[in-house]
Parts: C-alpha cells; structure tokens; sequence
C-alpha cells in the first residue's frame, strides 16, 4: 500500500480505496499519536457530509477511536469548516470529517485537524501512516477503559452563532439563491441568511445520500444560474458537498469565480484598512487578472503552490488575512482556520451591501482572462513522473516559447484522483484549448 494522505487527507473510492477497516484504523492511529502530543485521552469531534458511505465511515472510524480510549464526540451533518471551528473553540483535542468535498458520492475521505482547527502537519500524518502502513501495534483498551461516543449535533449551533456575528450589517431587502449541492450546508444555510434578514430561495437541498455534488453545488453552477434569473435575485451562492468552497453568481446569472471574490472582498478590507500586509495569498492558478487588478489597487499577490493547506501555510508566515483558490476556496484567516464556504457568502453578501452597488458592478474589479483546464487520465502510480520526464519537458517548453510571453502553461498532479491537470492561459481561447488538448493527450500517451 502507498501513502494514505494526499493534499487534502485520506481519500479514494469507498470499499476500495477508502473501507471500514481502514477508517478503524486511521481512528486508532489518530487517537494514539494524538493523545503522545496531548499526554492524556484524547475527545475527538467527529462531523460528516451527507453521502450514503458516511454513516458507515463514522462508525468504523468511532470505534477506532474508542478502542484505544479516546472519546468520540459525534455532531452529524456538519461543514468542515464547522468542525474546525467548533474544535478550536470547544477546546477538543482534534477534529475529523468524514467528506469527499466536491467529489463523487462513490468517493469519501476522512481529514483531521489539530486543536487549533488546522490541518495536521505532514510530520503527524506520517506518524498516523506509519503506524498503519508497519501494522504497528497500539494499545487497546478493555473494560471500563474503553472510550465513550457522545452525540451532540447541537453543538452546530454555537457555529451558526458565530457565522452570523462576523457581519454587521443587516441583509433585509437581498434576495439571494442557496444551492447546497445536497451536502452538508443543507440544513443550515437557509436559516444563516434568513436570520439575517435576507429572503433566501434554495435548491439542492433534499440530500438522499446519493445526490451529493450530482450536477450541482459549485462544480454545477448551470441550475443556480437559472434559479438567480428566473427569480430575479440580487445574486447567488453555491456550495461544495462539505461547504468549504463557494462560488457565487451575480444577478445576470454571470459565475464570480474565487479570484473575483478576492478581489472584492480584499479592496474592500483594503478601504477599511483591515487587509493585514495590503496582501492577499492566492496559488499558481489564479488567473493572471488577479495579479493586474490587485496591482492597479497597490495590493501585493504572494504566490503559492495549489491546495489551501499551502495558502494557509503562507497566511501563517507571513501575517496575512485573506487567501484562497480560484475555486472558491476562501480563508478569512481572522475568523476561521480553513476554507468556508458559508463564511465567503457572508463576507461577500455584507460586501454588497456596503457598497451599495450590483454584484455585476464589484467584479468588474478584475478582467479574467481566458484559462483552459484539461484533465489527462494517468495512473495514479504514475502521474508524479510527470516532473522527470524529459520529453513532456521539452513538450511544455516549446510550448510557451510558441506564447511568446502572452499566456501561461501549468502542468500538475491531481491530489486526490488519477489525473494530471493541464491548465493554458492567454488571450486566445480557441488556440490555448487546442494546445491544452493537445498537451494533455500527449501526457496520457506518455504516462499510461
């Protein structure tokens, strides 16, 4: 067996890649090397997504935990980002989500944070491998040592609570659009927006356990489209599967996409003089329209590698406030500890309002310009060859040098699925998806 963690924890195909057997022993593990760093029993908060596996993953995962005497502390449907938050403020000793994020409902995956609501550092996910992957033995409880499952999904409360105390303005009079992506947002969204003073109309709400992500939420945007412009709304939000991603829609029916809403919300912390560092964290796939826009309102873009754990990273050394990904990945880190979706919305929306323009107006901050994304289908014990092989190499050199220095090429291993993902940028689009199919098509053959 490989590595368990990727950029984002223990993910694959449930029954396969990701079994019960395995969620036992990442809660054994887990609970053992986080109970040497805490030096007594560990309580462990536990939240999930909506799909059909979850359930299962929870209880293997639980018993886990209790049978090395940890205690299991289980809220239910929850956002991850609920779960970081909730863990650093109640004061757990970690936290665990069981999600798959925008992925298909045949996947899931099981990440943990650390007391401080972040997540674990490389070192302590090798400790957690190595104990599994060398068959290490732990300790196992018996009699009344064992540990104890608690539910308390009312603890999603005190989330709700701070979600809606980190703006202050009212929302009376916004009429705004909810696609849940049948996820973990579901049950909460709606009420956040109303308590505020919105009128809210939400769709993909209704999870059944197989309809998580399925053509909707932020990787579907076509069915919140249509619901902003056939309702007239002010604009709309949508969500990924665990709701720590979000992408809105302006009152067009018009995507503003991750990079847009940094930087509306960085100019405005920015005019209000709270943008720590006038600087705001983005990665290598931010559109190039961020680095202008950000430049013509002296806002400094620090750049790093993809993945919000490296965002985060960066936010931490040097001071930052707000950073995020294209995709809609948003850390506001003066409120949260990673990404949240329902966190971005607000900011967003109190954003608005504040200005007292259209959202059409605000992302006319940026021009983006046009980026071609191309998935390569490569096994994944194959696809981190990609960095030593000569000939895609020169394929990718030649390739920019034909830009003339009017676009980009950036060429990356999928962390969590058999991919390698080829993204062009440049003026032309017709001319960069040809040459990113071309690319693309040219790895696969290389790489099978």
């Amino acid at each position: 067996m490989g590595k368990l963690f990727g950029t984002d924890g223990v993910r694959g195909v449930v029954g396969t890649e990701l079994t019960p057997e395995l969620a036992f022993s990442l809660g054994q593990a887990g609970s053992t090397v986080l109970g040497e760093q805490e030096h007594h029993k560990p309580r462990i908060l536990i939240g999930n997504d909506t799909r059909i596996s979850s359930g299962m993953l929870e209880a293997a995962l639980s018993a886990g935990i209790c049978s090395v005497g940890a205690e299991a502390v289980l809220v239910g449907v929850a956002p991850t980002p609920a779960i970081s938050y909730l863990t650093r403020k109640l004061g757990f000793d970690a936290g665990v989500v069981i999600s798959a994020s925008h992925n298909p409902v045949e996947y899931n995956g099981i990440k943990f944070f650390n007391r401080h609501g972040y997540k674990l550092d490389d070192a302590l996910e090798s400790e957690i491998e190595d104990i599994i992957l060398n068959k290490k033995d732990v300790e196992r409880k018996t009699g009344v040592e064992v540990g104890r499952i608690v539910n308390r999904p009312i603890l999603l409360d005190e989330y709700i609570d701070f979600l809606k105390s980190t703006i202050n303005v009212s929302l009376f009079g916004q009429k705004i659009a909810l696609d849940c992506a049948n996820g973990a947002s579901s049950y909460i969204a709606a009420k956040i927006f109303t308590d505020l003073g919105a009128e809210v109309i939400q769709i993909n709400n209704q999870p059944s356990g197989e309809n998580i992500n399925l053509r909707c939420g932020s990787t579907h945007l076509a069915p919140l489209k249509m619901c902003v412009t056939q309702n007239c709304c002010n604009y709309g939000f949508a969500f990924d599967g665990d709701a720590d991603r979000m992408l809105a829609v302006d009152e067009n029916g018009t995507e503003v996409d991750g990079d847009q809403i940094l930087m509306i919300c960085g100019g405005h912390l920015k005019r209000a003089g709270k943008l720590k560092n006038n600087t705001i964290v983005a990665t290598v796939m931010s559109n190039l329209g961020l680095t202008i826009a950000a430049k013509e309102q002296n806002i400094s873009i620090a750049t790093t590698d993809v993945g919000d754990r490296y965002v985060i990273a960066e936010m931490l050394r040097g001071n930052h406030c707000l950073g995020g990904e294209q995709s809609g990945h948003i850390i506001f880190l003066d409120y949260n500890t990673t990404g949240d979706g329902l966190l971005t919305a607000l900011q967003l929306a109190s954003t608005i309002v504040a200005s007292n323009k259209k959202l059409s107006e605000l992302s006319e901050v940026m021009t983006i310009l046009p980026q071609v994304l191309v998935n390569a289908k490569v096994p994944n014990d194959k696809k981190f060859n990609l960095s030593t092989d000569a000939d895609i190499s020169k394929k990718i050199s030649l390739l920019e040098k034909k830009m003339q220095g009017n676009g980009r090429v950036l060429i990356r291993p999928s962390g969590t699925e058999p991919l390698v993902r080829v993204m062009l940028e440049g003026a032309d689009v017709d001319y960069i998806r040809n040459e990113a199919k071309i690319l693309a098509d040219y790895i696969e053959q290389k790489l099978a």
